[in-house]
């Protein structure tokens, strides 16, 4: 299994790097947002990467980051999304605005990609929500602790008034104000906005 790819980039198109690595050439389709993080020809890079091997083909994946490669792994167990749809799914966003899309059923953001349909998205929601809702659960607990102050505090009064996690950080990321108070103030007129 080839689990990362370093050497110098000799070619970047809109869909894959090709990236020599010791005199051979490897060729690693990427997402738009991996793409960004590639430099100019010429320069050194280091991408996470996934070997998938089928019977007539041997295809390289090349990611950014784990979290990325992470992502791509669990949207092709989901059944009817393939390697291309992953890929252009993760071209969709970033990793936590898609943990994020996910976690909060939010089935839109997926339709919205070429090869997703209403049935596949909802499909991604279902299968993966439970596992990325962990996830998200463990990155707030964590950040929790450790952003005490407005925002923090803003978001434990929206937990306590019945919002989960999730959605607490979703109504939080379009709030504005200095106070706490401020902040779950202007989450719940947004949230009753968007509702």
């Amino acid at each position: 299994m080839i689990a990362a790819v370093s050497g110098e980039v000799i070619s970047r198109r809109p869909d894959h790097v090709v990236v020599d690595a010791g005199g051979v050439g490897y060729r690693l389709a990427v997402s738009t947002e991996t793409l960004r993080a590639v430099p100019a020809v010429g320069n050194r890079v280091s991408l996470h990467a996934h070997l998938i091997a089928r019977d007539d083909s041997l295809a390289l994946y090349g990611f950014a980051t784990e979290e990325e490669r992470d992502l791509f792994l669990s949207l092709i167990s989901v059944s009817g999304v393939g390697p291309k749809v992953g890929l252009a799914a993760l071209s969709g966003g970033t990793v936590p605005e898609l943990l994020r899309a996910i976690a909060t059923g939010d089935a839109k953001r997926f339709q919205a990609v070429p090869g997703i349909g209403k049935r596949t998205a909802e499909r991604i929601i279902v299968e993966l929500r439970e596992r990325v809702a962990d996830a998200l659960e463990i990155e707030a607990v964590e950040g929790a602790a450790s952003a005490a102050g407005p925002r923090g505090e803003a978001r434990e009064g929206l937990i306590g008034l019945g919002y989960t996690p999730q959605e607490a950080e979703r109504l939080l990321d379009s709030a504005s104000g200095e106070s706490a108070e401020d902040l779950v103030a202007s989450a719940l007129r947004g949230g009753r906005a968007a509702a």
